[in-house]
């Protein structure tokens, strides 16, 4: 039990948050008992992309989107391309919807392994980071080692390499892989079966802490399939809407601490990721996932942060269980894309990153150039919600705690929501005083 006083003036300094995605800082300050300011700040400069945008002929879209992100470019291409098809009128055929998934599951494979490997899996078992723990540890990690690989092989099977992969473009794909290439992967797959799960239950095994939240999930929401790449976005009050009625939903405003945008949906924080895609898609999981669920002791939906770890150990089985399942059924086609001839307009699109939802919105001119883009990442539309999580867990924690102890769970909280602080956008208008 602490002796320390609660009400002693506290300041915890953060210069540099480690093993995120990105440069960010935490500030945090204490009296008298009660939390005065809590602010997570991202000083790294904007990226600029919706500018670097304007201008551009369509089809140079994808490839530039991609390079927003280095760790889930996939996302990025995937959710311009469609929002532009939308404009254009193209409906995805059968084989392109169904290799899209695939190859948006090898992004969140390889993000998902990464992150349990690297990140949490340190944090919870007390190690400053994976290298420390592969000590103790060597064949956990290797076998995340293993998945992240197989998922980026994932991505070279129809994305030509696995950074900033090649092979997307508006229509559908530049290339249809050959039987034998699926074939090789398939093998790969059937192999890394029994270790995904093992994996799934060493991750659900870690000694996480409870972090019960009041939040609002969102997530994108499917008729009959695991929402990814098409649906409806949904949340556990109520919102069920078209991906072009966003923007009436959801608003961005600006903070002077941050270079990414805070984003709030009616008025109030929300919360995206793995943990809020299983709460509303539990039973669009394929059986086996829900089985496994089921045989590791799990019950969702739920309220605690830190499940958002076996939630995407969970995504990491569901990826190769369902690649498998519609890989083991590829046929050529006839050709890798669908035709379609531009036009002017407005689209709308969001799909699922491996860190929550993303929206990208462009306005097309009758030449083919893009005149208005906006791209809204996941950790921006979370970053409400992240203060607000790190305050009451540091309440709940009780300030009665030493400042090394306060700080080592404020970086818990960030770093489970896995956030990118790097993938800010927006041009933004930013004031800083400084004394």
């Amino acid at each position: 039990m602490s002796t320390l006083n609660p009400k002693r003036d506290i300041d915890i300094q953060v210069p540099l948050l480690t093993r995120v995605e990105g440069e960010g800082s935490l500030e945090f300050t204490a009296r008298d008992g009660r939390i005065e300011q809590l602010q997570l700040r991202i000083f790294e400069p904007p990226r600029l992309f919706e500018k670097f945008l304007e201008g551009q002929d369509y089809t140079e879209v994808p490839h530039i989107a991609a390079r927003v992100c280095g760790v889930c470019p996939i996302a990025y291409q995937m959710t311009s391309i469609r929002a532009m098809e939308h404009i254009f009128g193209v409906l995805e055929d059968p084989w392109v919807h169904a290799m899209r998934r695939v190859i948006y599951y090898g992004e969140w494979l390889q993000s998902h392994a990464l992150h349990i490997n690297l990140f949490a899996a340190p944090d919870f078992l007390g190690y400053a980071d994976a290298l420390q723990m592969a000590t103790r540890y060597p064949e956990e990690v290797k076998r995340g080692m293993l998945l992240q690989g197989l998922g980026n092989d994932m991505l070279r099977l129809l994305g030509g390499r696995s950074v900033h992969p090649i092979g997307l473009r508006v229509g559908g794909f530049h290339r249809a892989p050959p039987k034998h290439e699926v074939a090789d992967l398939v093998d790969k797959l059937l192999a890394a079966r029994d270790a995904v799960r093992e994996f799934a239950a060493w991750a659900v095994s870690l000694p996480r802490p409870v972090d019960e939240q009041d939040f609002v999930s969102v997530a994108i929401r499917h008729p009959q399939e695991y929402g990814i790449n098409e649906g409806q976005l949904v949340s556990d009050k109520g919102l069920d809407i078209p991906f072009d009625r966003y923007p009436t939903h959801f608003r961005e405003h600006q903070v002077e601490h941050s270079t990414a945008h805070y984003s709030m949906m009616d008025g109030g924080s929300y919360f995206l990721g793995p943990l809020a895609r299983v709460n509303l898609n539990f039973d669009r999981l394929p059986q086996e996932v829900q089985n496994l669920a089921h045989d590791l002791g799990l019950s969702f939906p739920s309220r605690n942060m830190f499940m958002n770890v076996a939630a995407r150990a969970l995504e990491c089985h569901l990826a190769i269980v369902e690649t498998l399942d519609i890989l083991q059924h590829y046929k050529l086609p006839t050709r890798p894309w669908q035709d379609y001839t531009p036009r002017p307009g407005i689209g709308h699109h969001c799909t699922e990153a491996p860190r929550g939802m993303i929206y990208h919105r462009f306005e097309i001119d009758r030449d083919g150039r893009v005149k208005t883009a906006s791209m809204i990442p996941p950790t921006s539309q979370n970053q409400a919600r992240l203060e607000q999580n790190l305050h009451s867990a540091v309440e709940h924690f009780g300030l009665d705690h030493t400042d090394e102890a306060l700080r080592e769970l404020c970086e818990k909280v960030i770093r489970n929501y896995d956030p990118c602080l790097s993938c800010s956008t927006h041009f933004l208008k930013l004031k800083v005083n400084r004394e």
